[in-house]
């Protein structure tokens, strides 16, 4: 009789189990429940940092201000502070980070009383701030500081901190040939899904193990391009992050404010209300 409790036991978790795997649709995925974890913190840090911090003029939305509406105001402040000819790769080499601390960094945000810190991974200019095998010669390895940026305030944090690490990262780059490609084809080729964006998401999250994503710079494809679900069911089913991790909103076309771990809707959005999902 107790031979057959335990089995019977063993094999209800077995069903349990294999029925607790998502499948990569947005109903199935949309059932997994938040971590506790998120439920308990209240304050957190997010931090915006790249190739932009360089000229440190308008936001990081720089270079597409400058090159891709030719914004007068950063055309202007181009002609004024920098000889002709200077491009935007240009202030790689200056993006230093000479007097960073990760350890200084992790003890304020300690002392600030933060439970968790969102930092840029790579933004809409395509600068990682990782050594990226996908990003060959424009990354923080490669160039400028010659820094795993991403791996040391991992580190710093773990190691000096209770509080959840997590990374922003962008789908898309504004200037990727790659990706222009397939804008010009209507989003029906992926090669910038699959050379670019989808191999740097799966190695930040192997290499990284970070605990909150913040994905951005999806709104121009919809989230059959990006891969999204398959992404996101890979995640939660197989990650070594699988039971801690929490998502944003930002996966495609129309996701946001309906799909996802918590809501961003927009920058800055305020319901201005009492809403029944977390945001």
């Amino acid at each position: 009789m107790h031979a057959f409790c335990i089995f019977a036991v063993l094999a209800g978790s077995l069903v349990a189990a294999h029925a607790s795997r998502y499948e990569p649709t947005w109903d199935s995925l949309d059932k997994r429940p938040l971590p506790g974890w998120y439920d308990d913190v209240k304050v957190g840090i997010f931090l915006h940092w790249g190739v932009f911090s360089v000229p440190s003029f308008g936001s990081e939305w720089f270079w597409w201000d400058w090159q891709g509406t030719h914004n007068k105001k950063f055309v202007d402040f181009m002609e004024k502070n920098y000889p002709p000819g200077f491009t935007y790769a240009d202030f790689a080499p200056k993006f230093t980070a000479e007097m960073w601390d990760s350890n200084a960094w992790a003890d304020l945000f300690a002392k600030s009383g933060a439970k968790y810190v969102v930092l840029t991974s790579k933004h809409h200019e395509g600068f990682t701030n990782w050594p990226s095998k996908a990003s060959w010669n424009w990354n923080s390895m490669d160039e400028g500081p010659h820094r795993d940026l991403v791996g040391e305030l991992a580190t710093s944090i773990r190691n000096r901190t209770s509080i959840h690490f997590g990374l922003y990262h962008s789908l898309f780059e504004w200037f990727n040939p790659m990706y222009l490609q397939d804008k010009a084809n209507k989003f029906q080729t992926q090669t910038f899904v699959k050379e670019k964006t989808g191999p740097e998401l799966y190695d930040l999250i192997n290499t990284y193990k970070p605990e909150l994503i913040w994905s951005d710079g999806d709104w121009e494809a919809p989230a059959t391009y990006w891969n999204s679900t398959g992404f996101l069911a890979w995640l939660y089913n197989d990650s070594p992050v699988k039971d801690t991790v929490v998502v944003n909103d930002r996966w495609g076309q129309n996701v946001a404010c309906h799909h996802g771990g918590y809501y961003t809707c927009s920058d800055r959005y305020n319901p201005g209300h009492l809403v029944n999902h977390k945001w």
